[in-house]
């Protein structure tokens, strides 16, 4: 019964464009009793592969810290590739903060399905 399973998190997308048609913006949030489990990295690769599968999408990106070592990983073992750095995209904390951007493509394989 779906009353008797407990939440873990969240996963959430929104439209992006490059001139290359429509693609996707993707993010996670995990409870933090949930982490480290491998939860996250399937839950991304399983949310690429429906929006690859109900959508003309040539491309899904997903953004990072530069120190958030847990979330590069998951999203290298979702299928992601580093693009590269983002120089002082975000204002937090009283300072610009760089970020970086992964992304996967439609021919990309599936790590689910390898």
């Amino acid at each position: 019964r779906f009353f008797d399973q407990a939440a873990a998190g969240f996963v959430s997308w929104r439209t992006v464009s490059y001139g290359v048609g429509p693609g996707w913006e993707i993010g996670i949030a995990l409870l933090p009793e949930w982490r480290g489990r491998g939860i996250g990295w399937r839950a991304q690769a399983m949310l690429c592969d429906y929006l690859f599968e109900h959508s003309p999408a040539q491309r899904i990106q997903a953004g990072t810290h530069p120190e958030n070592r847990a979330e590069q990983r998951a999203l290298e073992k979702a299928g992601f590739r580093l693009e590269g750095v983002l120089r002082a995209v975000e204002f937090r904390a009283g300072q610009w903060r760089d970020g970086y951007l992964y992304s996967r493509v439609r021919d990309d394989p599936s790590p689910l399905t390898v």
